[in-house]
């Protein structure tokens, strides 16, 4: 029986053949168009409390709430532009993306009242989407090792945007208002769309494919994780539900680990660390997104093979990491913390996009990245909720110990099949999750 849920975040399995490719250029472009068209959308939230007070909250009791809003409706919105793209083209989404995006930053940048502000925000959560759209695109026209590669640059200019662009924003402050920044770099997502136009576009899959996909999709869904682990033969190309559900929970505890400590990890720093100035609590913010951009190609080259021993790996050490914030209370063990947390962050990313990469082949891009981006924003969401909530009862030091808890259950869940493997060792692994 087919249900809601299941045709919202299962994408459709379609054949894979005569895939054109992508010269290094080209992949290097969509990340680049990726990184700039993202520099608005990740480095002015940090100044909506400078912001709000231009719409009469002077104290921005808002800033929390409108931080996560283009988060939700983007998570809300992913799955069906997937699709979309599916059906009518992964380039064209694409464009229609880093456009809607530039129009959600105008309006944004114009606005006059906190209530056309906030239109702006949903805006650019419901057109926006560049991330998951360019990895869609990305993954019409690559696959497997070439693939991961791909996606492990995207996640570096995710990163590297994480890192530069609150700087810019600050820089740019004492001449132009966060508030007006907004219509300004306005201009850098339509740059990316002239940009992504000379690119060709990934082909569509055929119609019988498709509705043969609908068929094997809806068998999918009925099926028991015992059933898609013991299939004896299976088709070239398939993938069982039961690793895409374990690729899924995998990317929403990731984000909820790391991002419930970025909300009050400067709050943290102050009162473990009196005295510390802005520029050495911003620095301590970035490192770990540093060590992922200094690391990320060499972690990926070591375990493109090794995906579920690196993820493993990885949440150990975020849990190592943040239980480690909530004890350190110098300079150089933040510092020594900061790394740590990086290295998980590092592993994690890298092996979740190595099994993103096994879980695509075979299967529709767009919606399978559609589905991938509403996990990843559904948990940016549940974190910032949880931040918010434990920080309000048990101070700036609760939000990093319940993402310990959260990494450190990932961890057994993650070396749990390993163990039963172990016991049963004719037992079958799903190949997306090896």
């Amino acid at each position: 029986m087919r249900t809601t849920t299941s045709r919202r975040v299962e994408p459709a399995v379609v054949e894979t053949k005569d895939r054109p490719g992508l010269a290094r250029r080209q992949v290097h472009a969509v990340a680049g168009c990726y990184f700039v068209a993202s520099f608005a959308a990740l480095g002015l939230p940090p100044y909506l409390t400078e912001i709000l007070p231009e719409f009469g909250d002077g104290a921005a009791r808002w800033a929390g709430l409108l931080y996560i809003v283009p988060t939700i409706f983007g998570a809300i919105g992913a799955p069906l532009w997937g699709r979309l793209a599916d059906r009518f083209g992964r380039k064209r989404l694409l464009l229609r993306a880093q456009l809607g995006l530039a129009a959600a930053f105008l309006l944004a940048g114009w606005a006059d009242s906190m209530s056309t502000f906030v239109a702006a925000l949903v805006l650019q959560g419901i057109l926006g989407g560049t991330f998951a759209a360019s990895n869609g695109y990305l993954g019409a026209a690559l696959e497997g090792n070439a693939l991961s590669r791909a996606l492990t640059l995207m996640q570096g200019s995710a990163r590297a945007a994480l890192v530069f662009a609150p700087i810019v924003v600050g820089s740019l402050t004492p001449w132009l208002s966060p508030h007006r920044q907004y219509a300004l770099l306005a201009v850098l997502p339509l740059t990316a769309a002239v940009m992504l136009a000379a690119l060709p576009e990934p082909p569509r899959a055929p119609a019988a494919a498709a509705k043969q996909a609908e068929a094997v999709a809806e068998t999918d869904a009925v099926q028991t994780p015992e059933t898609a682990a013991g299939t004896a033969a299976e088709p070239a190309g398939r993938t069982p539900v039961a690793s895409l559900r374990a690729l899924y929970a995998l990317e929403f505890a990731f984000v909820f680990s790391t991002v419930i400590s970025f909300p009050y990890l400067i709050s943290l720093i102050k009162e473990r660390i009196p005295g510390t100035g802005p520029m050495v609590s911003g620095v301590l913010f970035a490192l770990p997104h540093m060590c992922y951009l200094v690391a990320a190609m060499a972690v990926h080259a070591v375990f493109r093979t090794r995906s579920r021993l690196g993820i493993g790996i990885g949440f150990g050490c975020i849990a190592l990491g943040l239980a480690g914030h909530g004890l350190v209370d110098s300079l150089t063990g933040f510092i020594a913390v900061r790394l740590v947390l990086g290295a998980g962050l590092t592993l994690g990313l890298v092996c979740l996009s190595v099994l993103a990469a096994d879980c695509a082949r075979g299967r529709a891009p767009g919606g399978l990245f559609g589905s991938i981006e509403f996990f990843s924003k559904a948990g940016a969401v549940a974190a910032g909720v949880a931040a918010a909530v434990g920080n309000d009862w048990f101070g700036p030091a609760a939000p990093v110990l319940t993402g310990t808890a959260i990494a450190l259950v990932t961890v057994l869940a993650t070396a749990a099949p390993v163990l039963l493997s172990r016991l049963s060792p004719t037992r079958r692994s799903p190949r997306c999750l090896r």
